[in-house]
């Protein structure tokens, strides 16, 4: 094995039996542009290419990594997300289409938060993202939205460092705290935020029997699950926090299980929110919603 086109037969052989033969394409070229810097194109233009020893060395253990189940991006430590790069290991979720779209919701509101047809931005808004892991979305939130003072919140250490890492590897700055949002106690010289957005547990262990091994086996727990019996406990919780912790006319924005949407809503309007919209994702499933905090 001495070339692109060599290494690609080899590891397709190697992963055909971990994997469905409608996944390999998309891995293998993550895999095969991480190692050799090629793109689709090149990879399939330069068959005769040659590795250099580093290369094949890099792909021998990707692959070992591979046929344990590992999720492609942990195994490569790395994933796109809102045309960034971020950092990924098992500490923190691995960061998924739709919650690029939810980032794309809260960034639809810097107008309308601004009040300024000019500019269209405003430089004191105060932004929170609890739940922030790997810190996706804080950090593309800080990317795009340049003058807000953004803050990732999350109850994992380990997270926390990842996101921070994330954070100076896109040039940004966001302040993170370390705290349990179950267990959050009202503070009068607590911060008021414009927006808080989370990504928070809300999946049921019943749910699990349709998840896939390489999710069960490998992503953490406790940023995937929640209770059977009250799955919107983190919803619930985080809800309390924002009516306290939100200006007034502040936006909530939440990700949240398709199963679930109407009860999200009834409980945003138990807790005094108005304006609460509930929107679809690209596969058509109720995913997201925003509620604004009565003035």
């Amino acid at each position: 094995m001495k070339t692109v086109g060599e290494a690609r037969i080899w590891l397709k052989e190697n992963l055909k039996v971990i994997y469905a033969e409608e996944e390999l394409p998309g891995i293998m070229f993550l895999s095969m542009n991480f190692i050799t810097g090629l793109s689709q194109t090149q990879l399939h233009a330069f068959p005769e290419k040659e590795l250099t020893g580093n290369q094949i060395q890099m792909l021998l253990l990707t692959a070992k990594k591979l046929q344990t189940g590992m999720p492609v991006q942990y195994a490569l430590g790395e994933t796109d997300f809102f045309g960034l790069k971020f950092e990924v290991n098992p500490s923190v979720l691995i960061p998924r289409p739709e919650t690029e779209e939810l980032v794309a919701w809260v960034l639809e509101e810097r107008k309308s938060l601004s009040g300024d047809e000019r500019s269209g931005e405003r430089k004191d808004e105060r932004i929170l993202d609890i739940g922030t892991g790997s810190g996706c979305i804080s950090v593309a939130i800080k990317k795009k939205w340049a003058e807000a003072e953004v803050y990732g919140l999350d109850i994992s250490a380990e997270a926390l460092q990842t996101a921070k890492r994330n954070a100076l590897l896109n040039g940004v700055e966001v302040k993170f705290l370390k705290q349990d949002i179950l267990n959050f106690k009202p503070v009068k010289e607590a911060l008021q935020y414009s927006i808080i957005v989370s990504n928070p547990p809300y999946i049921t262990p019943a749910e699990q029997e349709e998840m896939h091994n390489n999710v069960l086996g490998f992503e953490p727990h406790t940023a995937l699950f929640v209770p059977e019996k009250d799955p919107l406990i983190f919803y619930r919780a985080i809800a309390a926090y924002a009516s306290f912790s939100l200006e007034k006319n502040g936006l909530l924005f939440f990700e949240i299980n398709e199963k679930y949407g109407q009860e999200t809503t009834e409980l945003l309007r138990q807790k005094g929110f108005v304006n609460i919209e509930l929107r679809k994702d690209f596969r058509g499933k109720d995913r997201m919603i925003k509620a604004e905090k009565m003035s």
